[in-house]
This record gives structure tokens, sequence and C-alpha cells, in this order.
């Protein structure tokens, strides 16, 4: 059915480009051979619209908390959903320059369609933001290259300009003249013709205008064929290596993207400064939030330069020249990913031969990041850790999408990393992998864990009311004891866990937690409950003070 161009609408937009890009991202992975050929284009703007599909969502459902479900969010706040989290989940050049498109659309919306006006996007608002989108995403890209997805994101827009009628044949025209436009782009770039390939990140804009066509329409569109022209032969697909001997291939050693908080005249400095360090240079943002995106030599002097900027986080640093001169890897029978909150925790996870996904607080991985590490992990059969109880049905939705490409995974629904610990202890690839299944799920189970935080504000618990600054003891994710300092805390938990049996505890440390604790904590354990062995980590910058494990 069609719909207006509403905040529900955006919502659906979100839902059908996921899924279409879903379906095209081998394909357009495969063909992903500028700036880099390295294959990832396709992922990268799926992991990016997954991020702004879940913005979207926050805002729904905040919107329905606050008014019982009676009515839907503003047009305008669900697109500037999107565009932010199309922002801050930005991944690679095309994702980088997506999130500037949706901002670019954004920014119309704001200005034309405020929360009391009009609750949807009449023809020529969306004439308007397409052009605004094509003129941001310039702006962002230092130096734009014809050929590419900017090229058919101006097309869009011209095609869009020159259709008469409404939402719907607006959108129409933008898909057909960005199909059009695609189409050419290998007679624009040489690194394609020589590919035989159309540009990877245009094909996936396709994809998405695609998806908005049949949202407006309620029509889906036929299926975008392989250009006459294409070099390649029909049922054979295209090597990005072909490509290698050009210079886009041939760049600096290094993909470096981070999150940066700073105001315009920071971000214009840090624009010139990184200019001079590489290539494929993509600025995106407003609003002291920023995506910096940059292909460099020097990763160290990149990040620094973000530094004196502003503040940058969510650091991503990708190394082109190792993955071009890795040779083709055997795929393994069986392999196992962890989700980790700390980079201790990875290290230690990652020498026991699993393959991590660090979770930062606040910033939990979406099932995107989950099936792409799957799949890194290269393996036919697979264990997935997801070790917190909030990401069981994201790591189910991440299995169930890689099972669909022949690869075996077994979820087991770790709660905790110390019972992802457990299960990498016991865990035996020779043994046959329902086997294997099992034990690792039996130890995860045996272990009971808790953990020690600092309250950061007022609030109730299982075991009264908390202030903030307050140490919350908690075992199997409740509030069990509110003490005044770690130690007395810490040894608390462990007694009251204690009480029900065990034999062995094991401490993870934050590394903010003094190391002396772990001291005191095995000297307790020793007085108080014989025949229990101890063993501490140190779980790293990101984990909580204190993580306890009980086996």
């Amino acid at each position: 059915m069609p719909q207006n161009l509403d905040a529900v609408a955006v919502r659906t937009w979100c839902s059908l480009a996921l899924e279409a890009l879903g379906r095209a991202r081998e394909e357009i992975d495969a063909i992903n051979v500028y700036p880099v050929a390295d294959g990832d284009t396709g992922t990268n703007l799926y992991l990016t619209v997954e991020s702004a599909a879940q913005a979207v969502e926050a805002v729904f459902t905040a919107h329905e908390t606050v008014t019982g479900g009676t009515s839907v969010p503003a047009l305008a706040d669900a697109m500037r959903a999107m565009a932010h989290g199309a922002l801050i989940g930005a991944r690679g050049n095309s994702g980088t320059i997506l999130a500037q498109l949706l901002r670019g659309m954004e920014q119309v919306l704001s200005e034309e369609v405020p929360a009391e006006g009009a609750p949807v996007m009449r023809a020529d608002v969306l004439r308007r933001a397409l052009r605004r989108a094509s003129e941001a995403a310039y702006q962002a890209v230092a130096h734009p290259v014809e050929g590419t997805v900017l090229t058919v994101a101006a097309a869009a827009a011209t095609a869009g300009e020159s259709a008469v009628g409404g939402t719907a044949q607006v959108a129409r025209a933008a898909y057909e003249g960005a199909r059009q436009a695609l189409d050419a782009t290998p007679g624009q770039l040489a690194v394609l013709s020589h590919a035989g390939v159309v540009d990877a990140g245009g094909q996936g804009l396709v994809t998405l205008l695609g998806a908005l066509v049949e949202v407006v329409s309620g029509e889906a569109v036929t299926a975008r064929k392989q250009p006459a022209h294409a070099l390649v032969a029909d049922g054979c697909h295209p090597d990005p290596a072909d490509a290698s001997d050009f210079p886009a291939d041939g760049g600096p050693a290094f993909e470096v993207l981070y999150l940066l908080e700073a105001d315009d005249t920071a971000v214009a400095r840090l624009r010139t400064r990184l200019d001079t360090f590489g290539d494929s240079l993509v600025v995106v943002g407003g609003d002291g939030l920023w995506n910096i995106h940059v292909h460099v030599d020097d990763a160290g002097a990149a990040v620094e330069a973000g530094v004196e900027a502003g503040r940058p986080y969510r650091i991503r640093i990708t190394h082109f020249a190792a993955d071009r001169a890795a040779p083709p890897r055997e795929r393994a029978q069986r392999a196992v990913v962890a989700v980790v909150p700390g980079e201790g925790l990875a290290d230690l996870c990652a020498q026991a031969g699993a393959t991590t996904v660090l979770a930062r607080p606040g910033e939990p991985p979406a099932s995107g990041e989950l099936a792409e590490a799957i799949r890194r992990a290269h393996a036919r059969e697979v264990v997935l850790l997801p070790n917190d109880a909030d990401l069981r049905h994201t790591a189910a939705a991440a299995a169930e999408q890689v099972r669909t490409e022949g690869v075996r995974v077994a979820l087991i629904p770790t709660r905790a990393a110390v019972q992802g610990i457990a299960a990498l202890a016991v865990h035996e690839p020779d043994r046959r992998f329902d086997e294997d299944v099992v034990a690792m799920t039996s130890a995860a189970g045996a272990t009971r864990y808790g953990e020690v935080a600092v309250a950061e504000r007022q609030s109730w618990t299982m075991a009264g009311i908390c202030q903030a600054g307050d140490v919350l003891g908690l075992i199997d994710g409740d509030v069990v004891v509110i003490g005044a300092d770690l130690t007395t805390t810490a040894r608390a938990v462990l007694d009251r866990m204690l009480a029900a049996g065990g034999e062995m505890v094991t401490l993870i440390l934050g590394d903010a937690t003094r190391p002396d604790l772990a001291e005191r904590l095995e000297a307790h354990v020793r007085e108080s409950h014989l025949a229990v062995d101890t063993v501490t980590y140190e779980g790293g910058r990101h984990s909580s003070p204190l993580l306890i494990g009980v086996e």
C-alpha cells in the first residue's frame, strides 16, 4: 500500500532499505573497487542504515511512552533521528557519504516541515531535500570525483526536480535518474571500466531510493540489471584485485574513522590538516558532532589531529595493506565469536582463539556488526557468545542472518563475560559441533555472575534506594548490596555467591580499579571459603570496576 511521506513512512523506509541492502550486500561488496578495493561497501552501507533504523525506532518508542501510543512522532523528528543514527553509525567512505545525504534531506525538512506544521512531506519539499542532500555530500568530500555515489545523488536530484506530480512521482523519477547515472559510471571512472563494474556506493544509493519508491507508491521496483556495456562476462563476479594497478588501490595504508565533538572552526582547521595527510577525506555532520573519514599512512597522526580539534571517540582503524597482502584463507571448521566489555577481555578471548566484538558502555553492537564478526571468523561452524542478557535478541538476529549464507551458527545465551570465559575454557574445536556446544552451554550455565559498579544517579533497586556514588553489588543482574566502598561491597557479593557453593572464583578488574583489590579479595576467599581457587584478569578500559564469576 502507498504511504504518505510522514514519520511512519520514514520508519518503513528504514525497514525496507535494510532488507534490500541485506539482499544486495554481497553483490555490492563484490563490485567494490573504488576508492579502495576492499570489498566492504555493501556491508558498510547495511551497518549504517541499521544504525539509522535503530535511531528511528528509539524515537517512536519514546513518543509512544509519552503519549500512550495515541499519536506518532513528527516527520522532521523521524528524519532527524534517521540522519543522526546514520551519522553515529556510519561505516566506511560510502556510509559516511550516505549519512551526509540524509542530513541534507533532514535540514530541508527541519526548515520547511516544522513539528506543528504539515505532517507529511510535499512533492516540492522532496525535490528540495534531494537537491540539498546532493549539495551537502559534495561539500563533505574534500576532492569530489565523478562516476561515484556523488554523481548518482546529483542525477537523482536533477531527475526529481524535473518530475511532475506528487511525492510518488518525484521519488520514482529520482530513482530512475539515479539508476541511469549509475549505469554510466564506468564511462566516468577508469577503475570501474577496467573492472567492468558500476560504482558500489552508487548502487547502494539506488537500492535505498528503490526502497523509498516502494514506500510512497506501494510498488516494488525491479532489480537493477547489469548495464549492456559491462566488461564482465555474464555469470562472473568481478575481482576487486583486478583494479589493484590503479592509483585508487595503491594509496595510503590505513582507513581512519571517528566521531568528533568539536565546534565548526576547529573542524575547518582539522579538515585542512587531514587533507595534507592522505586522501578520501570526508567530513560530515554539524551542530557539534561530526564523523571523520580519511585514508592515511600515519593513522596515529590522524587521530592526534582529532584530539587537538575536540573529543574523538568510536575510533576505527583498518589496515588496508594487510588486507591486500593477505592470501586467501581456507575456511576453518569451527570458530567462536564473543562480545566483550573491555580491551583486556578482548585480548584474553582472542588468545583463546575467539573473534571478538567490543561492546562499549551505552553502545551495544548491532546485529549487523555481530553478523560481520561471524563472517570474519571465516568458519563453517560458529559458536556465538553475546555475554549480555540485553544482546540475546540482537545476537539471534545476527545468527539467523548468517545461517542463510550456509554457516552453521549456535547461539549460547551467555549473560555476562565471565560465563563466556567459562564456555571458552571448555571449548574443543576437534569435538563434534553439538557436543562442543553442549559442553560450552553447560559450563556457562554453571557459572553465576556478579558485578560491582558505582551508581550514576538515585534510583530504586532490589536492595533499596541508592544514591549517586553508592557502590552497588549485583548478582545475576539484580542489586543485592548497596555499600560505600568497593572492597566491602565486593566481599559481601562474594560471600553471597559462595554461600551456595563453588570451586572457582574469577575476578575481572576494570582499568580504574586498584590492583590490590584483587589481592584483598583473593585473601578473603582463602580465609573464608576452603578449597576455592581464584583467578584474576585485567578487563581493560571499558570494563566495570569489578566483574565476578563463580563456578
